[in-house]
């Protein structure tokens, strides 16, 4: 198992131990002791923690697979950033070693969690990515590749400033685009389904949760509703990330760092304007009926949790707002 630490990678590995598989976790050096790691996440009792290097094809021969033989690998594993040296390490080079090594171990199946927008791969993190799907497809090894739409996590990063009574954003109208929200629980259970259910065997599984595709201000209006506010949503024109974008462009060119920038800017731009659904190739349009749908947690119901404090949102390096 790799990327076991992350949210998706915990419940993935809960949902993998529930069904009665023994999971080796690899994970960076860090991890400081059986189950856990050293920012304090517990892994379930039973997972044996394995530490290395996925950049380094020995340590991952050496560390992880030690010689044993393994059934399958699944990976749940991500650049933090999605710049492009960051993508083309981690979410293509790094799944290349992990392919090879795997290989070499005689492993004979591979779930890689991908994502929804490598369909349209405009920026470096989802070209990265998609090398990397083609790379698997064309080994003679039992595949399932499984493309999410938006994350919970990814979506309740205005949660804390509604609740402190500032607006809620929007870009556009806040109709622009739509999407299935899936939990991470959802989608570990998902992810983990893959390795016996035949019928995700060799294919490219675009997945969400539950219910209807939602808007951006669809989202805004039932927090507001759950806060048992009026809604006060503010637009942003999309051309404010246009303008930020042609000057970090231009100022990296002499601040190499701001190179960096400007590209976390085209990432957040992206996902203003572009729906996290099926795109229909023939019309060039997202089809939220032809997005299937998994699971039974609702984004709103985990919003009500966030407002609670049932729940604490990890959003991490993946935050749009």
């Amino acid at each position: 198992m790799l990327g076991a630490t992350g949210t998706i990678g915990r419940a993935t590995v809960r949902a993998l131990v529930a069904r009665g598989h023994e999971v080796v976790c690899f994970v960076r050096p860090r991890a400081r002791a059986q189950g856990e790691t050293a920012d304090g996440v517990m892994l379930p009792a039973g997972v044996i923690v394995r530490t290395g290097d996925v950049t380094d094809p020995v340590s991952l021969a050496q560390d992880g697979f030690r010689g044993e033989r393994f059934d399958a690998v699944m990976s749940c594993m991500a650049s933090r950033t999605g710049v492009p040296r960051d993508a083309q390490a981690i979410d293509y080079q790094a799944h290349v070693n992990v392919l090879e090594a795997a290989r070499h171990a005689g492993v004979g199946q591979f779930v890689l969690l991908s994502a929804i927008c490598v369909q349209k791969p405009l920026l470096a993190f989802q070209q990265a990515k998609l090398s990397f799907e083609t790379h698997l497809v064309e080994h003679d090894m039992i595949y399932s590749i499984v493309r999410p739409t938006a994350f919970f996590k990814s979506l309740s990063g205005q949660v804390a400033r509604v609740k402190q009574g500032r607006p809620y954003l929007v870009f556009g109208d806040g109709r622009l685009t739509a999407c299935k929200p899936i939990s991470d629980n959802d989608l570990g259970a998902y992810l983990a389904g893959c390795l016996d259910d035949e019928r995700r065997w060799n294919r490219v599984l675009p997945i969400g949760g539950p219910g209807p595709a939602i808007t951006p201000i669809e989202q805004g209006e039932r927090l507001f509703a759950l806060l048992g506010r009026k809604p006060n949503i503010r637009r942003v024109p999309v051309a404010l990330l246009d303008g930020i974008i042609a000057g970090l462009s231009m100022a990296g060119w002499i601040v190499p760092r701001l190179a960096d920038k400007a590209e976390l800017a085209r990432i957040g731009r992206y996902y203003a304007t572009e729906s996290m659904l099926v795109l229909n190739p023939t019309t060039g349009r997202y089809d939220a009926d032809a997005t299937p749908s998994t699971g039974s947690d609702s984004l709103f119901d985990y919003y009500a949790q966030l407002i609670r404090g049932e729940a604490q949102a990890e959003r991490g390096d993946h935050a749009v707002f």
